[in-house]
């Protein structure tokens, strides 16, 4: 299957190092317009084509599948051209900077009947695997809402804020166990280290999803504290996945809250504790699994489950997200379907 990846710095070369190892798949692109990158590549690469100009990657019938991995606000540009000329597109998160765009994207995908796969990597991490099958199964009982803080110190970014830089993992994942999109969001923040530019160094957002439920997500890279955490509180058990522990991932705590026999609920409660569980999982690399997964949906012409749709919910509520934040944690309703 030929492969191009467009967009070689940064994150870019993670898709390289990882397709250029695929029996799987055929890299024969690596496209950047930096000189230095593209040196860089030609050196570590010696047998993969590496090319200033996307046309030239767009212009060969060899290439059916291209990884967009560009700086933010030129995604919409190259995965508009490439579905254009009737290529399959991989794009990193966010799929674009609005929901119009994103909505525009999923559309020439369904005309053309391309597939249209968006970066949003924790979805292919065997924890938030395995934690989804918890849900659906139905371990937790009812999933009432769940929570996440993605915080560090550094890197600060002056392109854009803690919001669209860090939220995208958290809002796909939550979208993902709830199985719907968010009706609406309201998000506060504020500006401490690039106040003179505006932009966000730490945001506090919720979501509301369809019946009652809500996520809230905790940005900021401006925290002593690197988490990566997600708690997840159903209506029987409560689950914890934690990107930064090195062997307990996931956590499965037998916790809850009834109401006794033999009063009503408003006349008392009982707190159930039980033992925790911390599932074995088979690791693996989640960018591998993500990529596996693109060249399996090039294959079998299936949406995969970072879909565009999937994407253009999260665009929404990122859109969202920054109008609530202008007018100062405004309640701002999300547009439905495409």
């Amino acid at each position: 299957m030929g492969i191009a990846v467009v967009g070689a710095g940064g994150w870019g070369k993670n898709h390289v190092r990882n397709y250029s190892a695929m029996p799987e798949a055929d890299l024969r692109y690596v496209c950047d317009r930096d000189e230095g990158i593209r040196r860089a590549m030609s050196a570590l690469y010696p047998n993969v084509a590496v090319v200033a100009d996307p046309q030239t990657v767009l212009d060969d019938a060899a290439v059916s599948a291209i990884v967009v991995a560009t700086h933010a606000p030129s995604h919409f540009e190259v995965a508009e051209c490439a579905l254009r000329a009737r290529k399959d597109v991989f794009v990193e998160k966010p799929l674009c900077l609005s929901g119009d765009e994103a909505a525009t994207l999923c559309e020439l995908a369904e005309r053309g009947g391309r597939i249209l796969m968006v970066g949003h990597l924790l979805l292919y991490h065997p924890a938030v695997e395995r934690l989804k099958g918890l849900v659906d199964d139905g371990e937790l009982g009812d999933v009432l809402y769940v929570y996440a803080q993605r915080v560090n110190l550094g890197v600060v970014r002056r392109d854009e804020n803690a919001w669209w830089s860090l939220a995208p993992h958290d809002i796909s994942v939550a979208n993902y166990l709830f199985g719907a999109s968010p009706e609406a969001v309201s998000a506060t923040g504020s500006s401490y280290l690039q106040s003179e530019r505006g932009i966000e160094d730490v945001v506090f957002a919720t979501l509301h999803y369809p019946g009652r439920r809500m996520a809230h997500i905790h940005v900021s890279w401006l925290d002593p504290h690197k988490t990566r955490k997600l708690t997840v509180v159903g209506n029987r058990k409560m689950a914890v996945f934690d990107d930064t522990s090195p062997d307990q991932k996931l956590a499965v705590f037998d916790k809850g809250v009834e109401p006794p026999a033999t009063l009503s609920y408003e006349e008392g409660v009982r707190i159930r504790t039980g033992d925790i569980l911390i599932p074995a999982l088979k690791m693996a690399e989640p960018l591998r699994r993500e990529c596996l997964a693109f060249l399996d949906a090039v294959r079998t012409r299936k949406a995969p489950i970072a879909d565009g749709k999937s994407g253009l919910d999260v665009v929404r509520a990122l859109e969202g997200g920054s109008a609530s934040l202008a007018q100062g944690g405004a309640r701002i309703e999300l547009a439905r379907g495409q």
